[in-house]
């Protein structure tokens, strides 16, 4: 399988590590990149070939994988409208939806539109896809093997749900940084020096996000086997219940998803 990323930022050179790491050969990965440093970074760093314009070898591929900036997107495709045919095109571009990007080609078909995130940067991501109707098993499989390289996976059968994957794990990583801050400034409030504090926010969520993933159990019965009656953590659930924090991560994500429906909305304007 021949891939060309369309951008070669973060994200792309972290999906480009994890297919090299799993055995693809640099020799069938390609990179379209403005930036001069940029292209030389890749080069330099994974031995494929970035050029800056797209041209016939880059198109020579049977994936391509949009990777630019959403709100760049429709001009970095525009030199290629019309000149794809049997490519499979993967979309990571946040918002933007399916019907904009194949009329931007000219009307291409093979789309697939992926949501990863940024642990993907460690190879400890999750990505949400969702495949037009005319992608056949074998593009399905193609698209996940790629995104599989920086974590696991999961396919959502209407593309509508994408922005609910945006809003759960795409902008996930960011609801947990800001509870690992304020665990960290209240563990602070007590006393603790930054670094005692850091560690102890840090290592506990990190604990129990892998004694959750390891469990057969659902994260409501381990949170009941660590609440004791009348004890510490009972009374500093009742505090945030008090306070209505699941309503405050629902609302959350609910605000999440309505601004990724109206990104689309604006993005895929003509």
């Amino acid at each position: 399988m021949k891939i060309t990323f369309l951008g070669g930022g973060n994200m792309a050179a972290a999906l480009i590590g994890g297919l090299l790491k799993r055995g693809f050969k640099a020799a069938d990965v390609q990179v379209v990149e403005l930036s001069g440093e940029g292209r030389a970074r890749l080069a330099s760093d994974f031995g494929v070939r970035a050029v800056e314009a797209v041209d016939d070898a880059a198109l020579a591929c049977d994936v391509l994988v949009l990777a630019v900036k959403p709100q760049q997107l429709r001009a970095a495709v525009a030199p290629i409208a019309g000149r794809l045919d049997r490519q499979l095109v993967v979309s990571i571009a946040a918002g933007l939806r399916l019907a904009d990007i194949g009329r931007w080609l000219g009307g291409h078909g093979k789309l697939v539109r992926c949501m990863p995130n940024t642990p993907a940067l460690i190879g400890a991501g999750i990505t949400g896809l969702f495949a037009d109707a005319s992608v056949s098993a074998a593009g399905r499989a193609a698209a996940e093997e790629v995104l599989a390289a920086v974590g696991s996976t999961v396919w959502v059968a209407d593309e509508a749900q994408i922005d609910g994957v945006t809003a759960i794990s795409g902008s996930g990583p960011a609801y947990v940084f800001h509870f690992i801050e304020c665990l960290q400034a209240s563990g602070e409030s007590l006393g603790f020096d930054p670094d005692t504090a850091r560690k102890l926010a840090i290592d506990t969520v990190l604990g129990a996000a892998r004694l959750a993933a390891g469990s057969a159990e659902s994260p409501a019965v381990l949170r009941e086997r660590v609440t004791s009656k009348g004890g510490t953590t009972a009374a500093a659930l009742a505090s945030m219940a008090a306070d209505g924090f699941p309503d405050v991560i629902r609302r959350a994500v609910v605000a999440a998803e309505a601004r990724g429906r109206e990104l689309g909305d604006e993005l895929g304007r003509d």
